[in-house]
C-alpha cells in the first residue's frame, strides 16, 4: 500500500507499507519534526491512501 503524506513536516513524501490497513501514526524523517498523520482517503481503484497532518497535533522532540 502506498501512503501519500499531505502537509506538515513530511509533506509530499510517499511511504510504502504492508498490504494491511494503516491507521496512521506519529512519523519523522531525518531532522524533521515529529508529525501525527491520519488517513483521510483511500482510492478504491489504486489503493493509495492520503494522510493529512492535523496542525494542532504537532509535538516537539
Amino acid at each position: 500500500m502506498i501512503v501519500r503524506l499531505l502537509g506538515g513536516p513530511l509533506a509530499g513524501i510517499e511511504l510504502e507499507t504492508a498490504d494491511i490497513p494503516w491507521a496512521g501514526g506519529w512519523l519523522t524523517a531525518g531532522d524533521a519534526d515529529w508529525g501525527l498523520y491520519v488517513p483521510v482517503h483511500r482510492d478504491p481503484v489504486t489503493g493509495i491512501v492520503l494522510a493529512e497532518f492535523p496542525a494542532a497535533t504537532q509535538r516537539s522532540r
